[in-house]
């Protein structure tokens, strides 16, 4: 009979655990809960171009003014990326804002030709896809850099050029200004400066205000893209490295994204935003090797100015072997810095 009972209790403790052994969570209500996923991150990094700028001769207000614009871009970028957005949009809303700012040599503000024109150049590219658009001689279009990714994304070509930039930039809706609108007081007085001196091909003052921004977004695409004035006084219709694939801009998934401003024709035939790719994606090496050791044969060359990069991973750097170069970097874990000296 004992031994009965004892079968009875033992087979009643198993049935009244049964349903606690299915639900092994049942006493601990965590263990329900998924798994929060890691914040996904991004990386934007941009410039206003390189240069002389150097703190004793820089004035305060230009100083300020110049920050001011960087920040601005970089705020307009990351509302992209901090949303989610597309490498490629990030870039692109980063360069309007600089091609809106008198302070920097693209779109309004933008240098004028010897025959006292604005030309605007721009390109850009998509890492993802290795798609590409770029223009040059553009006179009509607001943000030529919406003008370069409408090349990309709406027609069968690369690179547009003057009557037929404009041209398509009409047929595809883009917003359109007066030459009058990119010219300002300050760039005039550069440009009769330079006549009046007779100074030679080159401005002088080695301050190239191109603009650019690289970016990595959440999913780790990058992209990158360009956009300028040209130089100061450029004379037969000269093309510089920023709307030149390969030279001024360049973007692949494989590699990296890289956006440079400098003197054009040292960088179109060292074809430097394609060779710090190529370095990384066959080398190995890293952002800020492969940037320094291209640098440093643009310098060899005689080439003066610097480059942005950024790859998959989110590592970022600045290279530049001018003495400053306007720039800054923002990302997903809160950094946001502005730059301009090489001491900085």
């Amino acid at each position: 009979m004992r031994q009965f009972l004892s079968s009875i209790w033992l087979l009643l403790i198993l049935s009244l655990g049964t349903p606690l052994a299915a639900h092994p969570g049942a006493h601990d209500h965590h263990s329900k809960e998924k798994p929060v996923a890691a914040e996904k991150k991004w990386t934007l990094v941009i410039h206003g171009g390189a240069g002389s700028m150097v703190r004793d001769t820089m004035p305060p207000e230009k100083d300020a003014a110049a920050r001011a614009g960087l920040t601005r871009a970089l705020e307009a970028g990351s509302a992209v990326l901090g949303k989610g957005g597309s490498a490629m949009d990030a870039v692109s809303a980063a360069i309007m804002v600089m091609e809106n700012d008198e302070n920097f040599n693209a779109g309004k503000g933008a240098v004028f030709t010897y025959k006292g024109v604005n030309e605007l150049d721009a390109s850009i590219m998509d890492g993802k896809t290795m798609g590409a658009g770029s223009v040059t001689g553009a006179r009509y279009t607001k943000n030529p850099i919406l003008l370069a990714r409408a090349v990309m994304e709406k027609s069968p070509h690369v690179m547009l050029s003057r009557e037929g930039a404009d041209e398509f930039s009409r047929e595809q809706g883009l917003e359109q200004v007066s030459p009058d609108y990119f010219a300002t007081p300050e760039r005039w007085r550069q440009l009769e400066e330079l006549k009046a001196k007779k100074l030679g091909w080159y401005d002088i003052d080695m301050k190239y205000g191109t603009v650019g921004a690289v970016a990595v977004d959440s999913d780790g695409n990058v992209a990158a893209g360009t956009s300028t004035g040209g130089l100061t006084g450029k004379r037969w219709g000269r093309i510089g490295d920023s709307p030149v694939i390969g030279a001024g801009n360049y973007a692949d998934n494989r590699a990296c994204a890289v956006s440079a401003t400098g003197a054009g024709e040292f960088f179109i035939r060292l074809g430097v935003a394609h060779e710090i790719c190529a370095r990384m994606r066959m080398l190995g090496e890293d952002t800020k090797t492969a940037a320094d050791h291209v640098m440093k044969e643009l310098k060899l060359l005689g080439g003066t100015g610097g480059v942005i990069v950024a790859a998959p991973d989110g590592t970022a750097t600045f290279s530049f072997n001018t003495p400053g170069m306007y720039r800054g970097r923002a990302t997903s874990v809160g950094e946001m810095m502005v730059a301009v000296y090489g001491d900085e």
